[in-house]
């Protein structure tokens, strides 16, 4: 019974999260084809722009040509989000949880699919309003992933909801806890 919940709880993730993917890679893809080398294309004058980007680093370009150290950190998140995933009770209460899973390894693997195979991400949604950094569909994702855990954490989880996430060590004396 263990194992049939194990796979429906990352089908639960991997067929949301690959969709997500594909979309990313299909709006890089467009966005290549049709921005490169061109002037941006104006959405809303002065606020909103498509103005295509290769970025080697991350925001702002920071750390550029550090694809390796990206490549490394992407496989450790995500090693560390799928460890959450298998060990997040199977209750409504942490839907939120699972939810931010989704979009935090879709725009992950969304964005090493780029530094893997292209060697930099491709970048293309400019808010030139603010001066944000050109960012993707990937990029919106795990913004999507912040933004609900940081909602979860301050006004709907408590700390000993995840309890789950403790390592349990046999023989270790429990935190507050006499021995039996």
């Amino acid at each position: 019974m263990k194992s049939r919940n194990l796979v429906k709880k990352l089908l639960w993730i991997l067929v949301p999260s690959a969709l997500l993917i594909l979309l990313d890679q299909f709006t890089k893809i467009e966005a290549a084809a049709r921005l490169a080398g061109r002037a941006p294309f104006v959405i809303v004058p002065g606020v909103l722009e498509f103005s295509y980007i290769e970025n080697t680093g991350a925001a702002w370009g920071m750390m550029a040509g550090a694809r390796t150290f990206f490549i490394i950190l992407t496989l450790i998140v995500i090693a560390a989000v799928i460890y959450v995933v298998i060990r997040i009770p199977d209750i409504s209460r942490y839907k939120m949880l699972m939810t931010s899973a989704v979009f935090l390894i879709s725009g992950a693997v969304g964005n090493l699919i780029d530094r893997v195979m292209l060697h930099y991400v491709r970048d293309f949604v400019y808010f030139r309003l603010i001066n944000f950094p050109v960012f993707n569909v990937a990029d919106m994702c795990v913004t999507a992933c912040v933004i609900a855990l940081i909602i979860g954490i301050c006004f709907i989880y408590r700390n000993d909801d995840f309890s789950f996430l403790r390592l349990h060590c046999p023989g270790k004396q429990a935190e507050g806890g006499d021995r039996a």
